[in-house]
Parts: structure tokens; C-alpha cells; sequence
């Protein structure tokens, strides 16, 4: 899985999740390589690799230990970590919504990696209990529509989203959009910490957040559900409820398309020729779960817009980890924490291949970019709850 060897690294999480389906273990070699993959040898697999367009090399058993023996080295920074089943994936998703309308589902599909959509009934009648990993697509989960309303209100698109929303609450037994949101979020916040893996992109970060620390507040202008929002809302955030962020400032503006200060869109500085973010080191044997999160075949990936592009550093909460950045602006782009017996990653940005997507541009083509860094940290999230947990080395 390094940059030099291998032609097709999101394929290869494909076939690394098919062995895996097949009931084999494999195990990750972390830092080492890039992050390679050790399969067992069989015909099945090297065709497969073959058919999908994946590099692959054969080493002997001795030679296989020898890797394994060096990888065990206190010396080394790596670590071995066995992967045991395939992890059941669910994305969260409008049914109207085409899969390229979202990176996880582009890039799931790209790399042959099956999964299952969801939405709010679904979640609301604890359909989540079914599945390993969940993917929240980029949703606005505190009833404002995205915040689309300055730019679109006017656009058919926009009017029928609106009103398709509206009817699924109220068929759902919800006088407003973002009461039912509100409990879909809270839904997810109870996935988690009963020991759930959750994953999200974009407005789904933020806004998932927002709408569990704005409990019980009403945060919507009138445009969004018909009655004016409370005139002191801002002092009535609980953020102990959120899970990654706090003391952020809400946007009361329902002209801007913002949330909040969590977000560094409107905050950059920053050209497209440079805009570029760092992936941490962590010790891959002290603390193999960002390690694992991390795996990639550089250090430095190429930034990307979204409505939630970023994280402003200051307002993500001390407990959560944070494993991408970019420090010169001050802002934090790839994070993770533990809630419960959970866990959650949070990704900024839409697409890692579309710097700028906006609203009916067409969609990436991953044969373009088979060996994307930034796709790549999609997917060692999907690969996640695979791992054998180990004990903590104390």
C-alpha cells in the first residue's frame, strides 16, 4: 500500500473486506509499507486482485514472518492488527439522493464494498442495531434545510426537499422537521455509545452536534419551521451534550450558509495550490486506532471544500483526538473521539478529489484517481471495526 507499488489503494480496501466476507482474517500491517495488507495465499484472492486491477506481491511464510518479526520490534514504529469479519455498513441517506451525491457511497462503490441505505424511520425504529458502521451523509440534522435557503429558497429542488421533509415528521408523529431530526441525532448519539462505529462528512459533523447541544432550544427562524426562534438561544447551548465540539457561536443569520463557528469555510485564507493538510503520527503499538485511522501512503493530503470544511481548533472539546490538520490556519480537519463503549470520526470537506463541489456539478470519476490519499481515509474507517481488540498495553 505504498505510494510506489500499488496501482489501485482504494480497490485494494475492496478486496481486503471481500477476503474478509469469505470468513479469512488478514492482518494490517500498520506503518508498514503504507499500511499494506497481509491475505492468506489463494488462488481466489490473487484473481480476484487481478480482475479488479489491484498490485499485489507473494511472499513465502518465512519470509512473511520475517515482516511480522520486524514489525514486533520495539525499535519499529508498527504494529500487526488482525482484521476478523467484515463489518455490516450502513449509509444514512435520503432515498431521493443519488450515490454520487456523497463520497462514502462513490467511494464504497468504487472499491466493491457492499452496503445498505437507511434513513430516519429507519433509525427510529432502532434499524442501527443491525449494522457495524454507520455513515452520515452530508444531512442537516437541526432542521434549517441545509441552510440553503439565502441562495436556493426560490429553486424547485429546494421547495420539494422542503416539503418532502416536512411530511416525513409529520408522518412520523413530529409537529417540526427539527424535533425529528433532533431525535434521529439522538438515535445515532445512542449507536454509539452502546459501542457503534460513526462516521460523517461535511454538514453532518456540525450539525449533528449543534442539534444534540441545542436540545429543547429552538434555534430555527420562521422561514424554517413556521415560528420564531427563542431570542436567547445562544446562552441556552448545553454543549456537554455535543460529542467533538463546544462553546462554538451559532450563525443566526438565515441568509448565511453557515451553522457555526465550528466551521473554517468562511474563516480561510488559504489558495488551492497550497491548501494542504497534515496526518499525525501516533505510536502504531500504544495507540493503534488513530494509527489505523491514519494509514496512508503520505503524510500530506490535499484540502477540500464543503459547507463544513474544517474545524476551528479552539472549539473541538479536549478529549477528542485530532489527527489531521492544517496548523497555520488554525484548523483542524480530521478528528476522532470515544463516546461510551463508542467510537466517531468526523471529516471535513465533501469530496477529496472536487475542491469546490457546488450544487449540481457533476461527479467525480474514482478511475481518475485510484490512488487517492484523501478517499483513503474514508475507507480505513470502513475497515475499523474489523480489528481484534486488543488489551491496553498498561
Amino acid at each position: 500500500m505504498d505510494a510506489n507499488s500499488q496501482k489501485n489503494h482504494l480497490k485494494a480496501y475492496g478486496i481486503t473486506y471481500w477476503t474478509l466476507s469469505k470468513q479469512l482474517k488478514v492482518k494490517w500491517l500498520l506503518n508498514y509499507r503504507g499500511g499494506s495488507f497481509l491475505l492468506p495465499d489463494t488462488e481466489a484472492i490473487q484473481k480476484e486482485c487481478q480482475i479488479r486491477g489491484v498490485s499485489f506481491e507473494l511472499v513465502s511464510n518465512a519470509k512473511a514472518e520475517s515482516i511480522l518479526e520486524e514489525i514486533n520490534s520495539p525499535s519499529q514504529n508498527m504494529e500487526a492488527v488482525v482484521l476478523e469479519k467484515a463489518p455490516k455498513i450502513a449509509v444514512y441517506s435520503p432515498p431521493e439522493n443519488q450515490p454520487w451525491d456523497d463520497a462514502v457511497t462513490m467511494v464504497l462503490t468504487y472499491a466493491e464494498i457492499p452496503y445498505e441505505t437507511i434513513y430516519d424511520e429507519d433509525v427510529l425504529n432502532d434499524g442501527l442495531l443491525l449494522f457495524d458502521w454507520l455513515h452520515l451523509h452530508h444531512e442537516d440534522f437541526t432542521g434549517q434545510y441545509g441552510k440553503f435557503y439565502g441562495a436556493y429558497r426560490a429553486h424547485s429542488w429546494y421547495i420539494e426537499e422542503k416539503k418532502v421533509a416536512e411530511a416525513l415528521a409529520e408522518r412520523l408523529g413530529y409537529s417540526k422537521v427539527s424535533l425529528e431530526k433532533l431525535a434521529v441525532a439522538k438515535k445515532i448519539r445512542d449507536y454509539v455509545i452502546g459501542g457503534g462505529f460513526m462516521f460523517a462528512m461535511c454538514s453532518a459533523t456540525d450539525s449533528f452536534d449543534i442539534a444534540l447541544a441545542a436540545e429543547g432550544v429552538d434555534i430555527c427562524e420562521p422561514m424554517f419551521d413556521g415560528d420564531g426562534s427563542d431570542p436567547a438561544y445562544q446562552n441556552k447551548i448545553d454543549y456537554r451534550k455535543a460529542l467533538a465540539f463546544t462553546n462554538f457561536i451559532l450563525e443566526k443569520n438565515p441568509l448565511i450558509y453557515e451553522f457555526s463557528s465550528i466551521d473554517m469555510t468562511r474563516k480561510r485564507m488559504i489558495p488551492k495550490t497550497t491548501d494542504y493538510f497534515s496526518l499525525m503520527e501516533f505510536s502504531a503499538k500504544w495507540d493503534p486506532i488513530p494509527t489505523m485511522l491514519c494509514q496512508n501512503h503520505t503524510a500530506l493530503v490535499k484540502g477540500f471544500m464543503g459547507q463544513t470544511t474544517s474545524f476551528t481548533r479552539d472549539e473541538i472539546k479536549p478529549n477528542v483526538l485530532v489527527m489531521g490538520e492544517n496548523k497555520a490556519n488554525g484548523e483542524a480537519k480530521y478528528i476522532h473521539g470515544i463516546r461510551g463503549k463508542g467510537f466517531f470520526t468526523f471529516y471535513g470537506g465533501h469530496d477529496p478529489e472536487d475542491y469546490q463541489h457546488r450544487v449540481g456539478d457533476s461527479k467525480t470519476e474514482l478511475d481518475l484517481h485510484p490512488t487517492s490519499p484523501g478517499y483513503r481515509l474514508i475507507l480505513n474507517n470502513v475497515l475499523f471495526p474489523a480489528a481484534r481488540k486488543k488489551k491496553q498495553k498498561t
